[in-house]
């Protein structure tokens, strides 16, 4: 059973007979059976919101309809020169980018607290100059879904009893309705119109879908002119001097321990942070420098001991071939005056010979000369 039947149902058991007397209608049920009753032919009635498009005064409008006008049903109205205007839910990628940029602006106002917030359920009125009317003038309620409000605003908000503000936003975001054409327009082209003719400074219309994605500044003459991203992709903001942000990044949403490393983020996005990081990726960095020094004199430490080993070790082989070098002389020395000796020897034995020969010799000549 969808919404709009169990509220025809609701009604029809609240009214019957057997009923009367003992429960009373819901108001959100009443609200839709008469809005049905009241519509044209053809036309349905939202059963979210049964009193989207009626017509109240500004006072009915702050006393019944600002504020959950049903117990049963979760429906916020805006209030358009007399119209209520209900406002739609958003899908889950308009409702992940809409909390992904409020973060930025959170962080931001954080960083830098220049101004306050308001969002979703806070309405500021509009006084808007309009010929169409007998007074000159239009009025509007509207509930931003984002609203900035700087410190420096004429107008003061953050009182207990507040409400609602009574001044203008100098900054609106607000995230596309796109169920419908109409809801499409009333951000793009009636919004636009009013909060430029109202003076709020600069108003963002998010898409995730990027087709209705703009950004605008207000110009003099009551109009806005788009803001155009610069090189990089990058729209940077007049009201909230430094607040910055890539459109390539509004579709990636990265959380924002990543965007306080990015250098279009850093200087809002928790600053702290990459000072933080900074200085632990020094210390990281000093400690890899420090270890590696180490290493490097462990290194050349041990490449001198080796150097010094090597050295004492060819030393020593250089002392082990002398002493072999002065025995292989001593030996040589020796071998020489043996060889010396021997010569010596053979010598004189030669001449011993020769002597022994020559005196056989007389004696022979001797003993031949008596036998003549």
């Amino acid at each position: 059973m969808d919404s709009k039947e169990a509220l025809h149902n609701q009604s029809q058991t609240q009214n019957s007979p057997s009923q009367a007397g003992k429960t009373e209608m819901s108001e959100s049920a009443a609200s839709y059976v008469q809005a049905e009753r009241l519509a044209p032919p053809g036309q349905s009635v939202n059963p979210f919101a049964p009193d989207d498009g009626r017509y109240v005064t500004k006072e009915e409008y702050w006393a019944k309809w600002y504020e959950n006008p049903y117990p049963d049903i979760d429906v916020s109205y805006e209030w358009n020169n007399g119209r209520l205007e209900a406002k739609p839910l958003p899908n889950e990628p308009q409702l992940d980018l809409y909390n992904w940029f409020l973060d930025l602006l959170r962080r931001y106002i954080s960083t830098y607290p220049i101004a306050k917030l308001i969002n979703l359920e806070t309405g500021f009125v509009l006084t808007i100059e309009d010929p169409a009317e007998p007074s000159g003038q239009r009025e509007a309620v509207r509930k931003p879904d984002i609203g900035v409000i700087l410190n420096s605003n004429p107008v003061p908000w953050g009182g207990i009893d507040q409400r609602h503000f009574d001044g203008v936003c100098d900054l609106v975001v607000e995230a596309v309705s796109d169920s419908t054409p109409a809801e499409v327009l009333r951000d793009t082209e009636e919004k636009r119109r009013d909060y430029a003719l109202a003076g709020v400074k600069e108003y963002y219309i998010l898409d995730p879908s990027r087709e209705h994605m703009r950004f605008y500044r207000l110009i003099p003459g009551g109009r806005y002119e788009e803001i155009q991203p610069d090189a990089e992709g990058v729209i940077g903001s007049d009201v909230l001097p430094g607040l910055q942000f890539r459109l390539e990044e509004m579709e990636r949403q990265p959380d924002l321990e990543k965007l306080a490393l990015n250098d279009v983020y850093s200087g809002y996005v928790i600053p702290k942070f990459q000072i933080a990081v900074t200085k632990s990726e020094a210390e990281a960095q000093r400690a890899d420098a420090e270890a590696a020094a180490r290493q490097a004199e462990a290194a050349a430490r041990q490449a001198a001991e080796q150097r010094t080993e090597e050295e004492k070790q060819r030393a020593d082989a250089e002392a082990a071939a002398r002493l072999v070098a002065e025995q292989r002389a001593e030996e040589e020395a020796q071998r020489a005056d043996a060889e010396a000796a021997a010569r010596q020897a053979e010598s004189a034995a030669r001449r011993e010979a020769d002597e022994q020969i020559r005196a056989m010799a007389e004696e022979l000549d001797r003993l031949r000369r008596q036998s003549s």
